[in-house]
């Protein structure tokens, strides 16, 4: 009975008027509002980075904006070889965002959003059908279709296999490695709590410092690019071919 009514204040029972209470139709209310918190966050932050860029374009913050905007719009001409402002604003709104998800655990009583499978899952799809919808607009929908039978058609269910499984393979890396991550940071939370003399040890010894900047900035800011690159080099291999064909 005490789990159940753990369950009942963390998730949500939207289809349970229909009888449909089974996990699979559940929605964890937390992964919500720690998702708002986070785009919350971005949305400020996009705020004060345009009124230092429009009243202080000298600062030093607004330099950081400007040189944080441009590595995406170098990375964009070195990879698909060409700019393209969709292409940009969508890999960089995608990096931006799983990175505030992955690193908006230091702000206390606040948890990863990429911590839980059904959100990396989603940002895997979001990625997977923009590549795929980018390239139907570039190749036309017949060259898009050809290439599932390539190199021949019994290859069919091969190649879509193949495709479908990057979806799984971006959205488990990325949920694994952040998910492991705050494991092993509330284990040393945990280990730690209630007594003073361990978390003194932790605090001068540096250990809290260094789980802090692993786990959660670096791993953090090393995953929201890898996922990014995925997405971007799956891109490029699009407007590669149609290029070839060009």
């Amino acid at each position: 009975m005490q789990n159940f009514d753990v369950f009942d204040e963390h998730y949500w029972q939207p289809l349970k008027i229909l009888g449909l209470t089974s996990s699979f139709w559940n929605i964890n209310s937390k992964i919500i509002i720690f998702t708002w918190i986070t785009l919350l966050a971005i949305f400020i932050i996009c705020l004060i980075s345009r009124f230092l860029i429009l009243k202080k374009p000298d600062s030093v913050a607004s330099f950081l904006v400007i040189s944080y905007v441009k590595s995406f719009y170098d990375l964009i001409n070195q990879t698909l070889g060409r700019f393209s402002f969709q292409h940009f604003t969508f890999v960089t709104s995608i990096f931006t965002f799983i990175l505030f998800c992955n690193i908006i655990s230091l702000i206390p009583w606040i948890e990863e959003p990429t911590a839980d499978a059904n959100t990396t899952l989603a940002l895997g799809i979001i990625a997977f059908m923009y590549v795929q919808i980018s390239s139907i607009i570039q190749n036309g929908f017949y060259e898009y279709v050809k290439e599932y039978f390539s190199p021949f058609f019994l290859l069919f269910p091969m190649n879509v296999i193949g495709e479908l499984a990057k979806v799984v393979s971006m959205s488990f890396r990325l949920f694994g490695n952040i998910f492991g991550g705050s494991i092993i940071s509330r284990l040393w939370t945990t280990a730690i709590a209630g007594s003073i003399i361990k978390e003194l040890l932790g605090i001068f010894t540096g250990i809290n410092l260094i789980i802090v900047l692993f786990f959660i900035l670096f791993e953090g800011f090393i995953q929201a690019f890898v996922f990014s690159m995925l997405t971007l080099t799956y891109l490029s291999i699009a407007v590669r071919h149609e290029e070839s064909h060009q």
